[in-house]
């Protein structure tokens, strides 16, 4: 345990992935491991160059927010000189969708997550939660945040994730090809990665769409795991 750091989660964004509620699971966390925990509802901290400076790991939770190009290039220079950046689900990879210069920081973007039932692909709430596998590559095996931890299922939403080379991929999840499917074979997509920025560390973990999803046994040592090893 490293004593005396500080984390701020920014929170906020759409309702309906519970930014509060999931946030809230991994506060005790953080500060069970020393860590002074600020909450902001806005990215406008991140324009702030002295709380930067002082943040040694940033947990975004916004889903489908704007942020102003001033909070951007903020964050971007935090994380370059080592702050940390983690989160999962919306809030991170469908976050901020006009920013370029975000998406770029973080290496993978939601796409889509294919609806249950092709029939109704509006549907409802839970419509598009799909049976499927967090496959764990073997070459994460001992890797601080997947280390124990094999493939498992999740029945939740599964992320198409557009994803650059700077990623480094610890688990995938293939989008499987159904009858009136318009892709004509199976899509790997990046479920769980790391990324180097300069000095600091992004760590992003794509199930979490809701507080029963990260209350998952493996997601949730997974995501404890991985705030952790993003902070500076």
């Amino acid at each position: 345990m490293s004593p005396g750091r500080t984390a701020v989660i920014v929170r906020g964004g759409w309702a309906g992935h519970d930014p509060v509620g999931t946030t809230d699971l991994f506060i005790p966390h953080l500060r069970e491991h020393g860590f002074t925990v600020r909450v902001e509802d806005s990215p406008a901290v991140y324009a702030d160059a002295d709380v930067m400076a002082a943040t040694d790991l940033v947990v975004q939770c916004a889903t489908m927010s704007s942020i102003r190009d001033e909070d951007v290039v903020g964050l971007r220079r935090a994380v370059a000189a080592g702050t940390g950046l983690a989160g999962w689900h919306g809030g991170i990879v469908d976050a901020y969708r006009d920013s370029a210069a975000y998406l770029q920081l973080v290496g993978g973007q939601f796409a889509a997550h294919p609806p249950r039932d092709l029939q109704d692909p509006a549907g409802g709430p839970g419509d598009s939660d799909t049976a499927h596998t967090i496959d764990v590559l073997p070459e994460a095996a001992d890797h601080p945040i997947t280390r124990g931890i094999g493939s498992f299922p999740l029945v939740t939403e599964q992320y198409w994730v557009l994803a650059d080379a700077l990623c480094d991929v610890l688990a995938t999840t293939t989008q499987a090809v159904r009858a009136g499917d318009p892709w004509d074979r199976p899509v790997v997509s990046p479920a769980i990665w790391t990324r180097q920025w300069g000095r600091g560390r992004v760590f992003v973990c794509t199930p979490g769409h809701d507080a029963e999803v990260l209350r998952d046994e493996n997601v949730r040592t997974i995501v404890e795991r991985g705030l952790l090893w993003a902070a500076r």
